[in-house]
Parts: structure tokens; C-alpha cells; sequence
């Protein structure tokens, strides 16, 4: 029963969503591109991801360069939060239990995969610091991307379709950018941890 509650809840902030991003045009394709990135993060893979993703995908079936542009910012946009939580649990391993570290070591793949959902762990236990880390990131990335003009013709796929991918060198160089700075923010967000917590030596 709940689920029939929930979902017109949804459906309902994805047209919305959809019809906000639909209305900004494309005349500003780095905002746009910041937006759509950003919003690949809020929620990884719930309302707010998705209206991005199918709004990307829109886009790219009108087959305009400008389509192709925002699909290349929405692309990085989710696949910074798993490399943003990865590049951390590596840099700053005071800041995470062994179990995140390990964990951290497997977002490498998924964030270059555009599987978002591998920071979603780490966003459920700390919200309030991994979801705003991750949207800057994001936003960066998706902005930057757009800046370059690199454009996607492919909806998924990631770094694993970068032959594809107009201008690759740039969005490697904004997917890092967005990701290092992703990971900063996160680092200094989070306290270290106590050695017995981190399992670190003293």
C-alpha cells in the first residue's frame, strides 16, 4: 500500500524536474550541464538522478550536438560520487573504517563504470557531509564537460566508451577535477577518526 502513496510522490518530482530542465533551454549549456551534473548526486539513483538521466537521454535522441553535450555532463555528473568517496577512503584513510577503505577500492570501477549507486552506502550513513561533497563535484564536472564541449552520443557506458566520447581528453580532465574536488570537500568534512576506529596504527 505504501508503495502506491510513494510512487505518484515520485513520478510526480520527476516530471517536475524534467519540466524545470525542459524550460531552462539550451542557451546556456555549462549551467545546464552544472545542473544536470549536480543532480546526479542528490539522491543516486532516485527522482532527482533520474529526471537528469532521462532528460539527458532526451536530449541525445534530438540528435544536436548541444543533446550530446548535456548526456557528456550528465555522464560525469554520476560518475563522480564513487570515485569522489574512493579518492578519499584512499588520501585521507584516517577518515574511514578498514571496512570504507575496502569498500572505497571497488568505487574506482564503478565510478568510471557510471554506476552511481556505489557511493550510495556511504551517502546512507554520513548524508549530510558525502551528498553535498558529491552534488559540488558533480556540478563541476557536469559544468566543466559542457565548457569543453565534449559531447556523448552514448547514454552509458562511462570511461569504457570514452573512444566515443567527442573531445575524451577534456572529460577525463573534468571528471577528475570534479572528482578531486568532490573528495576534498568530503575529507575535510569528516573528523578523523580515533586509530582504534580506523584501524590505523598510532
Amino acid at each position: 500500500a505504501l508503495m502506491f502513496l510513494v510512487n505518484p510522490i515520485f513520478a510526480a518530482i520527476n516530471t517536475g524536474m524534467t519540466n524545470v530542465l525542459n524550460g531552462m533551454g539550451t542557451t546556456n549549456l555549462v549551467l545546464l550541464g552544472a545542473v544536470v551534473g549536480g543532480m546526479m548526486s542528490i539522491d543516486m539513483g532516485g527522482p532527482f538522478n533520474k529526471a537528469a538521466y532521462v532528460f539527458g537521454t532526451a536530449m541525445l535522441e534530438a540528435g544536436t550536438a548541444s543533446g550530446q553535450i548535456i548526456m557528456a555532463s550528465v555522464m560525469v555528473g554520476g560518475m563522480v560520487p564513487p570515485i569522489a568517496v574512493a579518492l578519499s577512503t584512499t588520501i585521507f584513510k584516517n577518515r574511514w573504517t578498514e571496512a570504507d577503505r575496502k569498500a572505497g577500492v571497488v568505487n574506482y570501477i564503478m565510478g568510471l563504470s557510471f554506476i552511481s549507486e556505489g557511493a550510495i552506502p556511504y551517502a546512507a550513513a554520513d548524508p549530510g557531509r558525502v551528498i553535498p561533497s558529491c552534488i559540488i563535484g558533480s556540478a563541476i564536472a557536469g559544468g566543466l564537460s559542457a565548457a569543453f564541449k565534449c559531447q556523448s552520443p552514448a547514454p552509458h557506458g562511462g570511461a569504457w566508451v570514452i573512444a566515443v566520447i567527442k573531445n575524451p581528453v577534456m572529460f577525463l580532465v573534468a571528471l577528475v577535477i570534479g572528482s578531486v574536488v568532490g573528495a576534498l570537500i568530503l575529507s575535510m568534512l569528516k573528523k578523523p577518526l580515533p586509530a582504534e576506529e580506523s584501524g590505523l596504527a598510532k
